[in-house]
């Protein structure tokens, strides 16, 4: 059957918290009994995405885990970059205030990638339809953080015009 990344990936959380699950050719397996066609590598890359961790459990048995407590579930750099490089068209700054724009509908998708990231110089995220606000702490600041999301969403050698990048179209 055919699913959306985010239903398939939903999927493989319930499994997680409800089986023992100790390998990638496994889990491919648990999704085609829920008739959910999956190769090993995006499996993989899902399991990357969801944070996953393999730990070993009683017994010994090395088993797939996400973790219990949200801000434990860290996005890789990876996963914020290709995020930001996507759908990022506008970073811009004031104190410690960052502006971050993106296409109608998708600022969403970006702030969450931005919470998960677990970037020691957010505070936290405001989001709504195609506008972010994030909030630098005082050690990185506006500008600081405006910088670092720049060059991750690969608009950091853009002009700058009032504090402002934009990506090239």
């Amino acid at each position: 059957m055919k699913v959306t990344k985010h239903q398939r990936q939903h999927r493989i959380a319930a499994l997680l918290e409800s089986e023992v699950v100790s390998s990638q050719p496994q889990l491919v397996e648990m999704l085609q009994a829920h008739d959910i066609d999956a190769t090993q590598a995006t499996v993989s890359r899902d399991l990357v995405e969801l944070g996953a961790v393999k730990v070993r459990l009683p017994g010994g048995v090395r088993a797939f885990v996400l973790p219990s407590e949200p801000s434990e579930q860290i996005a890789p750099t990876d996963h914020l970059r290709r995020v930001l490089n996507e759908w990022v068209v506008e970073v811009s700054y004031s104190l410690n205030l960052v502006v971050v724009r993106t296409p109608p509908g998708c600022a969403h998708v970006v702030a969450a990638a931005l919470d998960r990231s677990g970037h020691s110089g957010m505070l936290g995220t405001v989001a709504g339809d195609d506008t972010i606000l994030v909030i630098a702490t005082e050690d990185i600041g506006g500008q600081g953080l405006a910088e670092e999301l720049k060059t991750l969403a690969g608009i950091a050698g853009t002009k700058n015009a009032n504090k402002t990048s934009t990506k090239e179209q």
